[in-house]
Parts: structure tokens; sequence; C-alpha cells
């Protein structure tokens, strides 16, 4: 068994989204697992116990000065790259009492923080990444400073002792990138399969009561923040088609996308069988995803892990998700999922009435992907084992808490 290790966790994150969800479960996953974790960020995602929970959406709290900051494009990017000597003077600091086995840093625009400190320490730099930062930020038309930001891209995913990408199609753009192909790895996103359990499953028929669907419902449930580009509108295009009378979208959650989608819904006759439940609490999320008979991934990057994607494998519900290498990494059409031709209404149809017409095939779809998330350890326990692993390979021995001298 591995001894536990000390960890110094670095972030530069703001939100309250998918990226502070990653952060959340991740040290609590190492945590659990034994090891020390200090989390070092202006905005700390992380309690200090050994479980900390998702956020909670929708939550009265108030946001922080930096999670308030809204500032032009360039000015963000100057604060980004000024930020190293802070994120450095807070490093050096925590190790200095903390004395970390290795820094663990997710990676962000123009940030190398952390790999100066890890240098400066003697320790190893394990640097996650979830997209391809400079190249994502230029095709979007948000980068003002492109030369400075490939060159610390370059510098950070080429001096880090392992890149950790969240699937493969990324990993191999890192790789062209600047990433090292030797100590590149992959390890997606995860779930955590107990809160699938039983008090879970109890209060799941109360949940669907309260959506007051028709007795032969098949409920396709979508979670997350709704953008134009989820193409949410090809479903409801997709419910007007014979054999999906009895399709029900539900959603949850918000977004820009919302709104626009629920006019359509009236437009085209379909108000009925779309139940628009707004931001669902984490606690209460479980309970949701287990009384649909169906998840949905409409649209997604094409190098991108999405968290949705792993907890509908742990809840055992019937996943369809568009047909790209990223998702393929994960789903294997016809045996534990299905996969259409992204933003193609007729391949959409085709799979969504499989679902439909076939209830017991869409129950035996969703238990074995259940049973490959258990089977691969698509879990945030399984991927703390597989960061530690990283490490230990890079210092099979390194005493532990010896690396910050």
């Amino acid at each position: 068994m591995t001894r536990g290790r000390r960890i110094l966790y670095h972030h530069r994150i703001r939100a309250e989204d998918g990226q502070a969800v990653h952060v959340r479960e991740l040290i609590a996953a190492l945590r659990n697992a034994g090891h020390e974790v200090r989390e070092c960020a202006l905005v700390p995602k992380a309690s200090a116990n050994a479980a900390p929970d998702r956020p909670k959406p929708g939550s009265a709290s108030k946001p922080g000065f930096w999670q308030r900051l809204s500032l032009p494009r360039a000015a963000v990017e100057v604060l980004e790259i000024a930020y190293n000597q802070q994120g450095r003077a807070m490093l050096r600091a925590a190790a200095a009492e903390f004395r970390p086995d290795f820094v663990y840093e997710r990676h962000a625009l123009h940030c190398r923080a952390g790999l100066d400190v890890a240098r400066q320490l003697g320790v190893p730099l394990l640097l996650e990444v979830n997209s391809p930062m400079v190249a994502e930020m230029q095709h979007l038309g948000r980068l003002r400073f492109p030369r400075r930001a490939r060159r610390t891209e370059r510098a950070v995913l080429g001096g880090a002792d392992a890149v950790l990408a969240v699937t493969r199609v990324l990993a191999d753009l890192l790789v062209d990138a600047g990433a090292r192909p030797e100590r590149t790895h992959v390890i997606g996103n995860g779930a955590v399969p107990e809160r699938y359990g039983e008090t879970a499953r109890q209060a799941a028929p109360a949940v669907r009561a309260r959506w007051n669907l028709p007795a032969d419902a098949f409920a396709l449930g979508f979670v997350g923040y709704m953008r134009p580009w989820h193409r949410l509108d090809l479903v409801l295009e997709a419910m007007q088609r014979p054999g999906l009378e009895p399709l029900v979208l539900v959603l949850m959650g918000r977004g820009p996308a919302l709104e626009p989608l629920l006019t359509s819904a009236r437009e085209r006759g379909l108000a009925a069988r779309v139940v628009a439940l707004g931001e669902v609490g984490s606690e209460l999320l479980p309970a949701h995803v287990l009384a649909c008979d169906g998840a949905l991934i409409p649209a997604i990057n094409d190098y991108a892990s999405p968290l949705k994607l792993f907890d509908s494998l742990a809840a055992g519900v019937p996943t369809l998700a568009p047909d790209q290498p990223n998702l393929r990494e994960s789903i294997r059409d016809g045996d534990d999922g299905l996969l259409f031709r992204p933003g193609e209404v007729d391949d959409l149809t085709r799979q969504l009435a499989r679902l439909v017409a076939d209830r017991g095939f869409a129950r035996e779809l969703g238990e074995r992907g259940r049973r490959r998330l258990l089977t691969e350890r698509w879990t945030w326990a399984g991927n703390a084992e597989r960061v530690i692993e990283v490490f230990d390979r890079l210092a099979p021995a390194t005493p532990v808490g010896e690396g910050a001298r």
C-alpha cells in the first residue's frame, strides 16, 4: 500500500463550475486515500475536511472579490501574467511549512508559478491539463498576448515532470504544444458511485412523481449550463418524429439557451413535453439523475472529458452522446452507451428511438455502463490512485515529506 504523500495543490480558479468540482473531488479523494493536501489558491475550493461537498448551484452565498471581478480581456491577461509573482509567493510560503513531496497544478493561461516553485524546491511538478488553453482562447478570439501565452505554455508543458490530460485526444494536442510524450498521461474525470446508492434510489420515484409525467414517458435528462452550441433544439426536432411521442426532455440547469429553447418548444406544441427544473442542488442531483430513463450529452468539444458522462454512468442511466474520438474513449456504441453523429437530427432520432422502443435494452445499457465505470475505476478514488502512481514512478525513492528542503 502506498504511503501517504504530501501534495501542494495549486490552482487559479475563480468560478463555481465544473472546474471547481474537479478540484474538490480530487482533493477529497486524495485525502480519503490517506494523503495530505494543502490547497494553494486565491479562491480555495475545498474545505479542510476529507470529503468536501460539491458546489451547490443557486446557493445564496456571496461570491468573493476575485469571483466578482470583471475587466476587459486585455486587463485580465495582464493580471494573469502578474499573478505569477503572487502565486510563487503563496507556494513558497506554503511549502516552507508543509514540505511537499510534489506540486500538483491545474494548468492555466500564462501561469508558470507551479513550475518555477517546484524547480526551486527540487520536487516534481504534476500538471493537470483540461484543455489546449492557448489554442482554445485563440480560437475564441479572446487571446490578447498570443506570443507570450504560447511561450509560457510550451515552457510549462515541456518542463513539467508529468502532464495529466483528461483524454487521449487532448494528450496528443498537448504533445504538439510542447509536452513530452513520455511524460504525458491520461487521467479523465470521474464520479462517486456511492452517491447513486440506496438513499438516492429510494428518493428517485418521489422526484419523478413531481414532474407529472405520463405513465409511458421516457424522461431524457440534461444536466448543465445550456449554451446555443449544445444544440438542444435538435432534441425538439427529434421529439416531433414518429415513434418518439413518449419522449420528455428534462432540463436541469440554466443558461442563455434555455429561454429560446422553451419558446421553441411552445411554438412546436411541445411545451408539455419539456420539464425545466432550473438548477438542482448537488445533494439532490443523484436522485434527479436516477429519476430519468436516459441521459443526454447533446454536444461537447472534441477534447473534453465531461463530468456529466461519468455521473450518468455511475447512476446506471443509459447515456446518449456524440460520436467523436474523445467520447469513444469512454463509450462503446451499443454496448455501454449510444453514440450519434454530431449535429445530425436523423441519427439522434434513430438512437433515441432505440431507447424509447425497448426499455429493457435501455436499462441493460445503463447497467453495463455502470459496470464498466466500476471495472475501469473511472472514479475520483481511482483518479487519486492514478495521480500517486504517476508520482511514484517519477520518484520511487523520494522519502515521504522530504521533498522540500
